[in-house]
């Protein structure tokens, strides 16, 4: 059992190297070319394939992690509402799919917000993991349920969205990088690539929300 067990984190590690290879490489290209959107796929394909196998892993004998497990969950949320926020482009509804992906993270958001709770009163570190994370999910699928309201309220929501969840699934994969890769796991390590992706990504959101104001100036 623990060959198979290694084999997966392997492959794990694999799919996640990928992931963090292709998500630097997004950024660098210029957005919405041909490299972006190749590498866009790959890393979609990457990230979701790393986070998939890392959830049973997080169930197996002498690997039990509930924080993988959470985590794992997350950022297939990531990668999941950040290409179906796309479709929005050329869709004036959020269907089934989109409200299912958005609300199983507002479940799992809820359990860490409540478990992190929970750690406090047992004096455990790992509490200030689960209700950072618990509480960034819960403001995102607040906002994905508030989009699937009026999605065209905004014209450019969809991007706006996009590049959200996709920068947040890259934040995943640095950190994983950090925590597995370099073997660097106490709390600062957890918590930096968090808390410098979210500058990141305001600081894109103030970008291309003012490019948008731009382009409708001048129309």
């Amino acid at each position: 059992m623990e060959d198979i067990i290694k084999i997966a984190i392997y492959i794990h590690a694999f799919f996640g190297g990928i992931g963090l290879i292709t998500g630097i490489a997004g950024i660098i290209v210029k957005k919405g070319s041909k490299n972006h959107k190749r590498m866009g796929k790959l890393f979609s394909i990457g990230m979701f394939t790393s986070s998939l196998i890392s959830v049973p892993i997080s169930w197996m004998p002498n690997h039990e992690n509930l924080f993988l497990f959470v985590i794992g969950v997350f950022t297939m949320y990531l990668v999941l509402s950040g290409n179906r926020a796309l479709t929005f482009k050329n869709k004036v509804q959020a269907n089934w799919i989109d409200k299912s992906i958005s609300g199983i993270m507002l479940i799992f958001s809820i359990f860490m917000l409540v478990f992190g709770i929970y750690l406090i009163f047992k004096s455990n570190t790992t509490s200030v993991l689960f209700l950072f994370f618990g509480a960034f999910g819960l403001r995102l699928t607040c906002i994905d349920f508030k989009f699937f309201k009026n999605p065209q309220n905004s014209k450019n929501a969809w991007l706006i969205a996009h590049l959200i969840k996709m920068n947040g699934a890259l934040i995943a994969s640095i950190t994983a990088f950090v925590i597995a890769g370099i073997g660097i796991s106490n709390l600062i390590a957890w918590l930096t690539p968090s808390l410098l992706g979210t500058i990141y990504i305001v600081y894109w959101k103030r970008k291309t929300k003012a490019k948008i104001l731009n382009k409708q100036t001048a129309n």
